[in-house]
């Protein structure tokens, strides 16, 4: 492992200072969608306000709005004002996170450019990791706002999407960091001495953000409050209903049943696949970065299994679905640098 400088140290510390931000957006998101049914949608006048209701009289004006909402009269019309006002505070924590992310990703930023301290390729990374981050709180705001999910049935597309775009800036971010972190060159596939581990890696990393995003589905249609079981669902390995949509196309993202069916599949398999790959380590050159890079996913697929199973049986307690969705990001990051470290030989 090849030291890095100064600067880039300096650089790589601003970075996990905004990936720590990222992370704390993303475990407030998750807090505000559990349960997915009860999520209230900011007014829009509360979309131009640095403070919250401050009064009961403003709480009370703000709920009687959020009331007469699709998803309060489709989704959750058993929500009370006390409710109401905790997931809204979560809502306007999360958003005020947004501001200040965007602060103290920028500010740094100009200073580094101004003393010449990017190089080229890092300086099209960060400018890629502002385009992302405009993109998602862009769609956060019109999700916020009503837009989308005033119809309730296209709900989960735009979850998933944001879930997407958060996941894809905190891997790039995590992977700019481990590069500044780890100055030793990139080897090119063709030159490796583990073409074959490398493409594994790569296809097991893909694999997990495929069964992210699957999550999405799950959460978006509160598909994670139904078949409360494992391994059966509804009593079957393989459930009934699976093809109870037409075209059958729609069982895949629309039908409850075939969504957590899909889901449950994707992720068993992603934890024996990658348990398989934690076990297979001793095949490697004995390098200790590469070795730690194992042990880091063999741990965090066993922890993530473990809470995803105990998710589903208790049928989804906010803390347990939050830190399985932190799972689900720190497992992500655990393949990236698996990636990275059999990337530099």
């Amino acid at each position: 492992m090849s030291m890095a400088s100064d600067h880039d140290l300096a650089i790589s510390r601003w970075l996990i200072i905004c990936l720590i931000l990222i992370f704390a957006m993303a475990v407030l998101d998750s807090l505000k969608r559990i349960p997915a049914s009860q999520q209230p949608i900011l007014p829009q006048n509360a979309s131009v306000s640095l403070l919250p209701p401050l009064s009961d009289a403003d709480w009370r004006h703000e709920f009687s709005h959020y009331r007469q909402s699709p998803r309060y009269l489709k989704l959750s019309p058993e929500m009370g004002l006390a409710e109401y006002k905790f997931l809204f505070l979560l809502s306007y924590a999360q958003r005020m996170l947004g501001p200040l992310l965007g602060f103290v990703f920028i500010i740094p930023f100009i200073y580094f450019c101004w003393r010449d301290r990017l190089d080229p390729g890092l300086t099209r990374k960060l400018n890629l990791m502002f385009t992302l981050g405009v993109l998602q709180g862009l769609l956060g705001w019109y999700m916020l706002r009503g837009g989308p999910v005033e119809k309730v049935q296209l709900y989960h597309y735009w979850l998933s999407a944001y879930l997407l775009i958060i996941v894809s800036i905190y891997g790039y971010m995590l992977w700019a960091i481990f590069g500044l972190r780890d100055r030793q060159s990139y080897m090119p596939m063709h030159f490796s001495e583990l073409t074959l581990w490398r493409i594994g890696s790569l296809v097991l990393t893909t694999l997990v953000l495929i069964t992210i995003v699957s999550g999405g589905f799950v959460s978006g249609l509160g598909a994670g409050s139904m078949y409360n079981s494992f391994p059966l669902m509804d009593g079957q390995l393989i459930p009934d209903g699976l093809d109870a949509m037409s075209p059958w196309y729609m069982n895949l993202f629309e039908n409850r049943l075939t969504v957590q069916f899909h889901h449950r599949i994707l992720a068993v398999a992603t934890a024996l696949v990658l348990i398989a790959w934690y076990l297979a380590r001793d095949r490697l050159l004995h390098e200790p970065v590469i070795k730690t890079s194992f042990k880091l996913v063999g741990m965090m697929v066993v922890i993530q299994m473990l809470l995803g199973i105990a998710t589903l049986l208790l049928q989804i307690p906010a803390w347990l679905g939050v830190m399985h969705w932190a799972g689900a990001l720190l497992l992500f990051g655990a393949m990236l640098f698996n990636v990275h470290s059999l990337s530099r030989l």
